[in-house]
């Protein structure tokens, strides 16, 4: 019988160690991440509240300048004490080492001993004299043979303590033997003997004179356990102190910008809830100091402005309803002129040329006054919130579709040729009306203002909205026309004919509609390089626009002069200097209806 058994499969086992290893570098991976995510929350917060919270930023600037305050006071401090101590300290080891220096001289000079032997053993006994009672570690000796001696005879260096002649610097042996007539000092670094940590020590050197042997050098350690023990102290009790004081002093802080932010934070409240219509809301006027006069004089602004917002509402109301009546009101008259115009421009032929032409005449005014009044009638109703949207399913191609259609005429008569580009799904919930009557003032507004050079109109789609980009590449917009082009009644050009029979409100209109669907109409136009406008749309109705699909300014445009100036697709974008942006999207509640007319 066999004692080998069946191997089975091939298995490489993992080491155990390896398994170990692996799980502790993921798990110091996941620590690592963890850190970066709280350190890097920690700082989003601290820059959010440094930047929003005028409070916060008065506190810390006070903790941050009491501390520096209090580290430079308490380096001062400590760096005064500590030399005090240290000055102290020398003086009195030079003191001790006067003393014990001539004692240990006149010990030698009261003997008879001569030989080596015996001065070994009168040295010893003479330097353990001198030295601390035992477990005392007041003082260390170290009693060594002179750089300079030549002497034949000699005596064994005497260690006390545990301090080793390497502690003895060779630049204070140097001196020592240089000047023998005075005590050099130091100050060195030691082991404590008995707690082994590191301590600061003075060292006072002298020299003797042995008989027979020679000169001999006297070094007392006098280690400054107790000056360190005091500044360690002295250390700790400044450092409670100081965070203790740096606390009290932003508590302070705290309390005293409290009393002075809490009223500014309130005015600020009530002046957002002013902004957001509740005219009536006001400050509490308490006391009659500083911050109580602020909320008087806020409440008598507040006072004023409501009369003043009143007063121009009950204006704008009269003329809101001075411009409906009076639309209303002309059509009546309006029908009745229309149909004696129609009756006398059919029988114009009748009639001798002049008469015949101020037939046409009359009756190109008409169509042309008839057209006024239904833009009249169609900005009352916005200005009093009347109107409503019709959406439904609509493919943006076939609107935009339709639109060239109806503008074709007045581009062969330009001269201008209109392409249209897509790109994307382009479908959305639309008001198919309103998004035309758009999609035509645009056009045609690009034709007019074209010279007869190519209209391109590009649609795109992405996730959240629909746009279309409608190109000109006749005489712009100047700095600052971009901003105006949706107001009412505006023309770039003032001395120049409307051709075409605009009546000044189509673009105002169309910003209308523009809001209606919660989107965006924007214009863009640079001197000699044409104008843009682009119309984004939601997808659904009710979403929100995250970004536009087509770019505001033209992909083909120059760069800008200004390169602090861009373009931008968000809803909250600046009208730059010379690449004007107009945003469309606003909150229709708190906003009164914006103008707009042709260029």
């Amino acid at each position: 019988m066999s004692d080998s058994a069946d191997p089975g499969p091939d298995r490489t086992p993992t080491p155990r160690g390896s398994e170990h290893r692996e799980a502790g570098l993921r798990a110091l991976r996941r620590f690592v991440a963890g850190a970066r995510v709280a350190t890097g929350t920690a700082l989003r917060w601290l820059v959010h509240a440094w930047r929003r919270s005028l409070q916060f930023r008065v506190v810390s600037t006070t903790m941050l300048l009491g501390l520096l305050v209090v580290l430079g006071l308490g380096s001062y401090l400590y760096s005064s004490i500590s030399d005090g101590l240290e000055q102290d300290r020398m003086a009195t080891a030079q003191l001790e080492t006067s003393r014990l220096t001539k004692t240990v001289q006149d010990n030698f000079d009261e003997s008879d001993r001569t030989s080596s032997g015996e001065l070994d053993i009168l040295t010893q006994q003479v330097i353990k004299s001198a030295a601390a009672p035992g477990g005392d570690n007041e003082r260390y000796l170290v009693f060594t043979r002179s750089l300079g001696n030549t002497s034949d005879t000699s005596v064994q260096t005497v260690l006390s303590g545990g301090i080793g002649l390497s502690s003895i610097p060779d630049a204070l042996r140097q001196a020592v033997r240089l000047d023998p007539t005075h005590q050099q000092v130091t100050l060195i670094g030691i082991s404590d003997p008995q707690t082994g940590q590191r301590v600061p020590a003075v060292l006072v050197g002298s020299q003797v004179e042995v008989p027979v042997a020679g000169k001999y050098d006297l070094y007392v350690v006098f280690p400054m356990q107790r000056e360190q023990a005091t500044l360690d102290l002295i250390t700790r009790t400044f450092a409670i102190g100081g965070f203790a004081l740096v606390a009290l002093v932003g508590a302070i802080a705290y309390v005293v910008t409290r009393q002075v932010v809490n009223p500014v934070r309130r005015a600020a409240t009530v002046a957002e809830r002013l902004s957001s219509g509740r005219l009536n809301e006001r400050m509490r006027a308490r006391g009659e100091d500083d911050l109580a006069r602020l909320a008087k004089s806020f409440n008598e602004m507040a006072d004023s402005l409501q009369t003043q917002i009143r007063q121009l509402e009950g204006l704008s109301r009269v003329q809101q309803r001075f411009v409906s009546d009076v639309s209303h009101e002309l059509r009546t008259p309006l029908t009745t002129i229309r149909m004696a115009g129609d009756l006398i421009h059919d029988s114009r032929r009748d009639f001798d040329p002049t008469v015949a032409r101020s037939a046409e005449l009359l009756h190109n005014e008409l169509d042309r006054f008839e057209e006024l009044l239904g833009d009249l009638l169609e900005i009352s109703r916005f200005d009093a919130g009347a109107a409503a949207l019709d959406v439904d399913v609509i493919d943006l191609r076939d609107t935009v579709a339709r639109a060239v259609q109806s503008a074709q005429p007045l581009a062969e008569r330009w001269g201008s040729t209109i392409t249209v580009t897509s790109k994307g799904p382009t479908q959305a919930e639309m008001d198919p009306r309103r998004v035309e009557r758009i999609l035509r003032n645009l056009v045609v507004n690009a034709v007019e203002h074209g010279e007869g050079r190519p209209v391109e109109i590009a649609i795109e789609g992405n996730a959240t909205a629909v746009a279309v980009a409608v190109r000109d590449h006749g005489v712009g917009l100047r700095p600052g026309e971009a901003a105006l082009v949706f107001n009412r009644f505006w023309r770039a050009d003032p001395a120049r004919a409307r051709t075409t029979g605009g009546t000044g409100l189509g673009l105002a209109i169309s910003l209308e509609d523009a809001r209606l669907h919660d989107g965006w109409l924007q214009a863009w136009g640079e001197p000699g390089q044409g104008s843009c406008f682009r119309l984004t749309l939601p997808r659904a109705y009710g979403q929100p626009v995250g970004e536009s699909p087509l770019p505001l300014r033209p992909r083909d445009a120059p760069a800008p002069r200004d390169r602090g100036v861009a373009d931008t697709d968000r809803d909250r974008a600046s009208a730059p200097t010379q690449d004007l942006v107009v945003q469309s999207q606003v909150d229709r509640r708190h906003t009164p209806a914006a103008p707009g007319p042709p260029r």
